[in-house]
């Protein structure tokens, strides 16, 4: 909805990685170095670690859609919650080898066939498993083995592992040390910093065509990284929902206030306390008290600014809801005129 009232040319912020918004903050471009090193050299593990929605799968993205695809063949594993036998056979199916009825022997000479074939045509095996934090030893020590297969002293396969920062916890296991002695890079994602927040989200807007409408106020983009962190799935989500915000309320400056309000929102949606109404959507000032107040005060006036905020929160949903009703009926108009 908001795109077509401000004109925008696609959805600037939907959580889906796209290596067209990919954003090269500092951290994200040294991650890209650490990913082209290990893949420079040509075998075993590069590993890169991040906090939920810091950006892990947008990076392998834009990593895949700068590779050439005439030398490189990919396969990705995105589920990971499985036995070392499963995970082997995601393998093999993510390399297009049919694994119905087939026992591991098999699978394992069809495995290295395959290898061979690539090697010979000039293209190397890329394996991305993401989520890794969630395998098991026993699967890691699948991959492992998987990465010894060789032909004339040369390695066949390269692994990319994404995982949370508790697979460090998990690969610092003594039962690893294999795997360990053949990362040939790692990296740690971490959070953007409140000026790269601001250039993250005029980057994404910039791609669907956006000139100045909206505008954002300096305050608004430091109202989204208080509220984010400078995790970019948070920002995606939180700047999409202003944006929502803005086009119902047809306003083309976005401001802090703003940007409190839906984040109010999305805190008492998603993660709201017992009335639904956390410490952040408590819009209304304290009301002030004379020192000494008696704790039946405290409460009353507590009390008051839970409801004056809880009063202001259903005014303006009420407000949405009437203008997305307007919206609609419009639209439903127009389809009638059509038909």
């Amino acid at each position: 909805m908001y795109e077509r009232f401000y004109n925008f040319t696609g959805m600037p912020f939907q959580l889906t990685p796209d290596s067209r918004f990919f954003f090269s903050s500092r951290g994200h471009g040294r991650a890209i170095a650490h990913l082209i090193y290990g893949l420079s050299q040509g075998e075993g593990f590069i590993i890169v670690t991040g906090e939920v929605g810091a950006g892990k799968t947008t990076l392998v993205e834009r990593l895949w859609a700068e590779l050439d695809r005439e030398t490189y063949t990919l396969a990705r594993i995105n589920t990971t919650q499985v036995s070392n036998d499963d995970l082997f056979r995601l393998t093999m199916s993510a390399f297009g080898i049919e694994t119905d009825a087939t026992d591991k022997a098999t699978l394992i000479r069809l495995f290295g066939e395959m290898l061979a074939e690539h090697r010979a045509a000039g293209r190397r095996c890329l394996l991305v498993v993401d989520e890794v934090q969630n395998l098991t030893l026993a699967a890691l020590e699948e991959l492992r083995m998987l990465s010894n297969m060789t032909e004339d002293g040369q390695a066949s396969l390269q692994t990319i592992l994404l995982g949370q920062p508790q697979f460090r916890r998990k690969l610092a296991s003594p039962d690893l040390d294999q795997l360990r002695q053949r990362v040939l890079a790692s990296y740690h994602l971490g959070p953007l910093s409140d000026e790269e927040t601001r250039g993250y989200i005029e980057h994404r807007l910039s791609e669907v065509g956006w000139e100045g409408d909206p505008s954002w106020s300096d305050d608004a983009y430091a109202a989204v990284f208080r509220h984010t962190g400078g995790m970019p799935r948070r920002i995606n989500r939180l700047a999409a929902r202003v944006l929502l915000y803005a086009a119902l309320e047809e306003s083309h400056a976005i401001d802090a206030a703003m940007v409190e309000a839906t984040a109010n929102e999305l805190h008492a949606d998603l993660e709201g306390g017992a009335d639904g109404v956390g410490e952040s959507e408590l819009g209304a000032e304290v009301i002030p008290l004379r020192p000494g107040s008696p704790p039946e005060a405290r409460s009353y006036a507590d009390l008051v600014r839970r409801v004056e905020a809880l009063e202001e929160q259903v005014a303006r949903r009420e407000r949405v809801f009437q203008r997305l009703m307007d919206v609609f009926g419009g639209f439903n108009q127009q389809r009638s005129g059509l038909s």
